[in-house]
């Protein structure tokens, strides 16, 4: 299967608690030094840390760590342990006194999820997510479905469950050797759009639009929706094709239309979605005669993050605690 780390040299890293009140986890994306990295959010709810100091007008343009966190605005600081990973092997901006790691991370609406309202990432989670990223080896495996910031995760105003999801593309002709990865922690106010047997996307089908049936639905039927600020889907883009700081941003922003394509709605005011972009510049794209290869790349980060949302709802699996009941996904199976 086809994932983040398909990029050469972008590895990941996530730990999770669950049980005896927990349901939540920590996920790091580690690029290899030296890459640039960008970021726009696009939802009116959103839990971030340091996504002021990757705009491109901004003195420091490379990224040390992404993490992505459960426990809404108290799971950022998971960006402080990755950072003191990081610190330890030397890696950041150095300046006379120290080297200060860039570590950006956002976090979704889980809270209590798992029973216990307190369970919420640490400090110390964030520091074992990155060392497991950089611990693993290249090209690994991505665990997908309830696992790092994906554990507490819910789709569909809290009826099915989300999670972690990941795939990658290629671009063809003279810069086949470049590719397009992506990350995506699914936790939306919003429906997954599947097509149903009728034809009509999975969002219509629950609307009732005349002429399409509704889908089918799993023996374990979901809880009622419910409403409230609890949601957020966070993406992490990146590719091996030389971008400078506004390239990599409006790959970031480009990339949202695919997350626009995956979730219905999306980028409400419930919602915190955000998407970083990172290069690690290690392929210079080619230039095309009859396209610029710059919007081809940022067309496949669309479709990157399109993917990997859709498998971050199919690779959740059911889970019922004493303060949810979310059912498996019945359309993305």
């Amino acid at each position: 299967m086809s994932s983040i780390t398909d990029v050469p040299g972008i590895r990941v890293g996530q730990v999770e608690r669950i049980g005896d009140g927990w349901l939540t986890g920590v996920t790091v994306v580690l690029p290899p030094p030296a890459t640039i990295g960008s970021v726009d959010v696009r939802g009116g709810g959103p839990a971030t840390h340091e996504t002021d100091a990757l705009d491109p007008t901004t003195l420091v343009p490379e990224v040390d760590a992404v993490v992505l966190a459960g426990g809404s605005t108290f799971g950022l600081i998971a960006a402080h342990g990755a950072q003191r990973w990081c610190e330890e092997q030397g890696r950041g901006f150095r300046t006379r006194e120290a080297v200060v790691p860039i570590v950006p991370a956002a976090a979704i609406y889980d809270l209590g999820r798992g029973g216990d309202v307190m369970a919420r990432p640490t400090e110390q989670m964030g520091y074992d997510a990155a060392a497991a990223a950089g611990a693993s080896r290249e090209f690994a495996a991505v665990r997908r479905g309830n696992v790092g910031a994906g554990t507490g995760a819910a789709v569909d105003r809290r009826r099915f469950k989300g999670g972690v999801g990941t795939a990658s593309l290629r671009m063809d002709g003279d810069n086949a050797d470049i590719v397009v990865g992506a990350l995506a922690v699914v936790n939306a106010a919003g429906a997954p759009e599947v097509v149903s047997r009728a034809g009509a996307t999975g969002a219509q089908a629950r609307a009732g639009v005349p002429g399409t049936a509704a889908p089918d639905r799993t023996p374990s039927e979901p809880g009622p929706p419910q409403a409230g600020p609890l949601n957020t889907t966070l993406c992490v883009v990146a590719t091996n094709a030389v971008l400078d700081p506004a390239q990599a941003k409006r790959t970031a922003s480009a990339a949202h239309a695919g997350l626009a394509r995956a979730l219905s709605p999306s980028h409400t005011l419930a919602d915190g979605d955000v998407v970083f972009a990172l290069a690690t510049c290690r392929r210079e794209l080619v230039p095309g005669t009859d396209s610029d290869p710059r919007m081809d790349l940022q067309v496949l980060a669309a479709e990157a993050v399109r993917l990997a949302i859709a498998d971050a709802v199919a690779s959740a699996e059911a889970v019922e605690t004493p303060a949810v009941v979310l059912a498996k996904h019945p359309d993305l199976t």
